[in-house]
């Protein structure tokens, strides 16, 4: 018995049809299986740099290094005081950048001519020398003024000027120019009509600059900043200049009484490759964080992206 439900295949042309099977081949063509271009040239550089890593990683195995060494002081005390030291004059002097730059930003975005001016000299200045070279100025400033007398306080400026407080106006003064641009960029991407509208609705532009302008240049104002505190806190290395003991002079200080010094060395790159690698996470949650009103969807995170591909291999196969 012929079931009613049989079909006939594509192929064949149906009972007592004049269409012929090449004309049924020809309406229904075999399903093409396309073949994806092989991209030899990809291969062959991902050989060439891997054997570029391994000889370099060999050539390290190699060199007149103590490893043992670099373990034993890794988690000295010394060390990670070094480390909390730089932590506190990076975030200090990053502090001290964000405030000077929104106040100088606005100051060069005032009618007033006078504002205008010295927001633009002093950053003209702090951008204008190496940031080093500002250091060795704080540190010496009691060549020029052997005493600080501003009439409540009097004091040699020798004992003013500690190691910790040069670092920190070095720092911080220096970081506060280039934060100003930051900002000054950041609130000039904001469309003129917000500051209308809220002048508009009676609000004074202190408050429109707080409410309305700065937390939507926040979105623009992030990430330059996020790289400019990674970059502060590679930077603030040069404050071993002035005697102040951050990690890369803790690092040294061992070196040189161990003469291990190649060993410490590392053992500082280490610790300055794992500051910046938290940091630079925390960076990418704030930016997710202010991205919010700009985005429809925010994009998946790492750890979302790696139980998404968990839970798709762990799932069955065709479901």
């Amino acid at each position: 018995m012929t079931d009613k439900f049989d079909k006939t295949p594509a192929d064949e042309p149906p009972a007592g049809s004049s269409v012929s099977k090449e004309d049924a081949v020809a309406a229904h063509p075999e399903q093409i299986k396309a073949i994806p271009v092989r991209h030899y040239g990809r291969w062959v550089s991902g050989v060439i740099v891997l054997g570029l890593l391994g000889w370099l990683a060999y050539a390290f195995s190699q060199g007149d290094i103590r490893w043992a060494t670099i373990g034993d002081y890794l988690f000295d005390d010394r060390i990670i005081q070094g480390a909390l030291n730089t932590i506190l004059i990076s975030v200090l002097s990053m502090a001290i950048g964000l405030v000077l730059g929104i106040v100088f930003a606005v100051m060069r975005l005032s009618k007033n001519p006078v504002t205008g001016a010295v927001a633009w000299l002093y950053i003209w200045f702090f951008r204008g020398t190496p940031v080093y070279v500002q250091l060795l100025l704080w540190f010496n400033l009691a060549l020029i003024f052997p005493i600080l007398n501003i009439g409540f306080y009097k004091d040699e400026m020798v004992d003013v000027m500690t190691p910790f407080l040069v670092a920190l106006l070095g720092l911080g003064l220096n970081e506060g120019a280039y934060m100003a641009e930051i900002v000054r960029a950041g609130i000039q991407s904001v469309d003129e009509g917000q500051t209308e509208a809220s002048h508009a609705l009676g609000m004074p532009t202190g408050k429109t600059m707080r409410r309305v302008v700065l937390p939507q240049a926040m979105r623009v104002i992030v990430p330059p900043t996020g790289n400019e505190f990674i970059n502060l806190l590679k930077t603030s290395s040069l404050v071993s200049a002035v005697q102040y003991t951050d990690l890369l002079r803790a690092a040294t200080n061992i070196g040189s009484t161990s003469f291990a010094i190649m060993e410490m060395l590392i053992v500082a790159s280490i610790w300055y490759l794992a500051l910046t690698s938290v940091f630079s996470v925390g960076q990418y949650y704030v930016e997710r964080y202010y991205a919010r009103g700009s985005l429809r969807q925010l994009p998946p995170t790492p750890w979302q992206r790696v139980k998404a591909n968990l839970l798709s291999l762990q799932s069955p196969r065709g479901v």
